[in-house]
This record gives structure tokens, sequence and C-alpha cells, in this order.
């Protein structure tokens, strides 16, 4: 019996003592870095050039997965912070690209667009944004709700969907950079009636318009040996500039180059971002009572710098060096406001890219351009000749095929069979690798390969009824500057670190995956998962 009183004792001790432990490493703020367009070999090529602050810092004391992948297709910027912070994917979520047809309405729509909501700080449509498109919860969310609505969550990106997303229907604000002849931050009506007066105050203050300046490389250019050759014919540039090369003069292009959306595809629109989270840190009080706030923050500037000059520039590997500096900002900046110790920062990316298929061409590695016009008038005409019946495809788009099922009704088509007719045709095309059916989705579950990933991708109510994928490194894009989409590993290898409080250091090379962030940020805080998870708690940096 005494035996019996320590064992329970020491157990309640324990338990007290973890609990204990728990409640001391409860982050204030949980800061979720999502880099748009940011591959995992960023990390490792341009090792050398860090500085001991941004993230090597945060590799070195904090853990990182250094095999972090997206579960899905298609890996485009939508779908992707959707799925970092619901810790689901689109098959749950719903995001099932930035803009896709929706075969109900007859039309396309956008990830965030809102008609029946009002801009916010300016009188331009791109303010109709919210994310009510989104059918589960984020992490964020599911704080608010656990804090009875005390946590805040503050959403912020250059790009709508970026800001909007990851922060959820519950936040108290999503901010995203409306550029053109403006160069303001803005929101939706979604969220507020009026600008908080920081965030007047911050456009007031015309830092936008300081980065109208010229972009030099952070270092010695001759020491960029990760990267290409500085003047190629596989970059894109700006109009009013011969050569995509350096120096650029933000101020002397910006009129032929969307006015403030210059600051955009550069990497002042990361410092921008930047000064505008820190803005928001101390405007919005984050971090600074016992309750969690969330703040989401999207650096966008890197993916319009790769699909302008591609993976292997040295605009590219300048604009991440600079990040690596805008990271250590926030990181020394929350030291100095919330404390060390006091909060948690994760960093990710939405997706990765592909390098320019000419230049992989030019170094005869397998890669190429398909014409998605001329694909789909073929594909159309196809299979009005084979049934004798026009209007049967209601579009193609973003790899998948849409059937008028009111026109297969009136004609008499059976489903099955125009889904099997249109599979025998694209199979024949020269740029397809594999073609996959509504049919086969829904049957029955793909644990491995494309079609797993092509499934989880697939919202049964949202998505097509043919899918097709492209032969490795091939793209619907110009011949100049990357993308991505694919499920192939250049997309889907993206950088996953955790650092700060309730964080052990150390790294790991076990898969995990995009899902997971967010179930694995809900266990360190103790709050219930996002109602659409299907990811995974990451135990090996949680578990003692």
């Amino acid at each position: 019996m005494k035996y019996t009183f320590i064992l329970v004792f020491s157990f309640l001790f324990s338990f007290q003592l973890s609990a204990q432990k728990s409640s001391e490493q409860k982050p204030k703020l949980v800061v979720g870095i999502v880099v748009d367009q940011m591959r995992f070999d960023y990390l490792t090529r341009f090792w050398e050039h860090y500085s001991e602050d941004g993230f090597k810092r945060m590799i070195k004391d904090g853990y990182n997965f250094k095999n972090n992948h997206f579960n899905y297709v298609p890996t485009y910027t939508g779908p992707g912070h959707a799925s970092v912070w619901t810790g689901t994917t689109p098959m749950n979520h719903g995001i099932i690209g930035n803009s896709w047809f929706n075969k109900f309405e007859d039309q396309f729509v956008y990830c965030a667009g809102n008609e029946s909501v009002k801009p916010v700080g300016t009188t331009d449509d791109a303010g109709k944004m919210s994310p009510h498109r989104m059918k589960t919860t984020s992490v964020a969310d599911e704080n608010r709700l656990f804090t009875q609505m005390r946590g805040k969550t503050i959403g912020i990106g250059l790009k709508d969907r970026g800001a909007i997303l990851p922060a959820g229907p519950t936040a108290n604000a999503a901010y995203l950079f409306h550029g053109r002849d403006e160069g303001k931050w803005i929101t939706s009506s979604f969220y507020m009636d009026e600008l908080p007066q920081w965030v007047k105050d911050f456009n007031d203050s015309n830092q936008a318009e300081s980065y109208f300046k010229t972009w030099n490389p952070l270092h010695d250019i001759k020491t960029y040996v990760e990267s290409g050759q500085d003047i190629n014919d596989f970059e894109g540039g700006f109009k009013g500039k011969a050569t995509a090369s350096f120096p650029y003069d933000l101020n002397e292009l910006k009129d032929e180059n969307g006015n403030y959306e210059i600051i955009k595809i550069s990497p002042f629109g990361n410092d921008l971002t930047t000064d505008f989270a820190l803005a928001a840190i101390e405007g919005e009080d984050l971090g600074q009572d016992q309750y969690t706030d969330f703040l989401t923050l999207s650096y966008s500037s890197t993916d319009y710098l790769g699909h302008n000059f591609g993976v292997n520039s040295k605009e590219v590997q300048d604009a991440y060096l600079r990040l690596d500096q805008n990271i250590a900002q926030v990181l020394q900046y929350l030291d100095e406001k919330v404390g060390e110790g006091n909060y948690t920062v994760f960093l990710t990316a939405d997706h990765g890219a592909v390098d320019v298929p000419a230049y992989l061409q030019s170094v005869n590695i397998p890669g190429g351009y398909f014409n998605d016009v001329d694909f789909t008038e073929k594909l159309q005409n196809f299979v009005a000749e084979e049934f004798d019946e026009e209007g049967l495809i209601m579009n193609v788009s973003n790899g998948q095929v849409f059937f008028d099922y009111e026109k297969l009704n009136e004609a008499e088509v059976d489903a099955g069979t125009l889904e099997k007719t249109i599979v025998a045709y694209i199979l024949k095309q020269e740029q397809i690798d594999r073609v996959i059916t509504r049919s086969e989705l829904t049957a029955g579950s793909f644990t491995t390969g494309i079609q797993s990933l092509l499934q989880n991708g697939f919202n049964q109510r949202r998505s097509g009824d043919v899918l097709f994928v492209l032969n490795p490194a091939t793209i619907t894009y110009s011949r100049t500057g990357s993308t991505h989409g694919s499920g192939l590993t250049y997309d889907t290898h993206a950088p996953l670190i955790f650092y700060g409080a309730g964080v052990k250091q150390g790294s790991t090379t076990q898969r995990s995956e995009i899902p997971d962030i967010a179930p694995t940020v809900s266990a360190l805080l103790g709050i219930a998962f996002p109602n659409g998870t299907t990811g995974k708690p990451l135990f090996m940096m949680l578990d003692e």
C-alpha cells in the first residue's frame, strides 16, 4: 500500500512538473512566417552568405525539418498558405487554387475574393477580400476560440491571399499591400469599418515611397557563385531596362512598371513587409498579456522575383540574403518587445519552384513548355467530333477538365464513357505524364505516388472530372522566369524551422508534411487542432 502511494505521488508530482513546464513554455506570441516560393535548398545553397542572426540562428537554436514536403497538388500560393495554417489539404479546406472554375456559377472565382464586403483604406476593389471560401479553421482560429477571443490574430502579407487565408475568419485584422498609384496597407469590411490609427500613421509616413531607390547587390556580386550569370537568356526583367541585370533604379523604372507595384518585385517589398509587421506588433500590443497572440506573416517578394528572374538568378540569391536580414530584424525586435523565451516562430514556404525549363534544356536536362490554349481547343474539337455534340466540356483549367452535366444528360452521353474517351486522348499528347479521373479519385484511397497527391488536392465539390499531369519540368509559362504547381520535389520540398518557446534544439531527415505544422502548434499551445486537421504533431520536436 505504501509502495502504491509512493508511485501515485511520484506520478502526480511528475505530472505537476510537466504541466508547470508546459505552462512556462507556452508562448505569449506565435509568429508564423510563410516565404512565398522558397525552395528548401535556398537554405543550404546560400548558407555561407547568411548572417548568424537570421536563418542560422533559427536553425542552430531551433528545430530544422530537412525533409519537409507538400503532400498534394497543386502547389500554388492560396492552397499553400491555407494548408500551412489549417493542418489539412485542399481536399478538406477547399482552396484548390489561387483561382478556379466554379462549375455551379459557370465562372472563375478567386480564393480570397468577396464581392459582398467593402474595401477599407482604399476605394479600389483590391480590398474586396475575405477568407469566406476556406471551409475549415486555422490554428489561429482555434487559439481565438480557446482564449474566448482574448488572444489576437493579425495577418500581414503583400498578397491578399497570403494575409487573409492564414489568419482565418476570426482574425482581428488581415492587412495587404495595395500598390499601383497608392502604396498603402489596406483591409476589408470583413474585419473592420476603419483602419486603426497606427495603420493610418504608417501609411502617412511614406515608408513605401522610401523604397523607390536603387537595388544593388547586398555583397560583391562576384561572390554570388551559387547562382548563374547576371546577364542570360532566362530572365524577364523590367520594362524600360534593356537587360535583366544589376543595378535596378526603381525610381526611374516605376512609371513603366506599375508605380508602387515595382516594390513588390524587388527585395524592398520584404523590407516594407517587415517594417509593417514590427509596427503591427507595437500597434496591437501583441504578446503583452497572458493570452497567446498570433502574427501570420507572409513574405511575397521572393515569389514575384522567382517568377520574373528564375530560381538560378543572382536577383533571387540577393533577395534571400536580404530576407535573412529581415528575419534577423524580426527576431531581434521580438527579443526586445516580447522577451526572449516568450515567443515561438516557425518558418516555412507555400511552395517551391522549378528551374527555368529553357535553362534546363540548355544543359541537356528534359524540360519544356505546354500550350494550354492550343490543348484546350484541340480537346474541345475532339470531344465534339467524337460524340457529335458541342459543349460537353464546360472548362479546362488548372490541369482539370470540367464536364457540363446538363449537356451530358441532354445528349444522353454517359459520364464514365466521356471520362475514358478523354483519358485515352490526353495520354496521346506528347507532354502529358499522367491522367486520372474523378471516378478513380472518389472510388478509393491512394497512399503513395502522384495519385495520392492529386487525391489530397482534389475537393469533391469544387474540382474537375479529369485531371492531367505534365511531364517533369514542363510548365505553362513564358520562356523566362520560374513557376510552380506540380507534385515534383522542386515544388514540394519546402523548409520548416521552429524556434523559441517550447522548441528544443535539433534536426531530422524524417519526412514531415505541410499539414503537420498546424497540429504541432496546437499541441505546443495545448489547444484544439483545426477542425479539418489531417496532419500529425511533429513528436520528434515536442516529446521529451
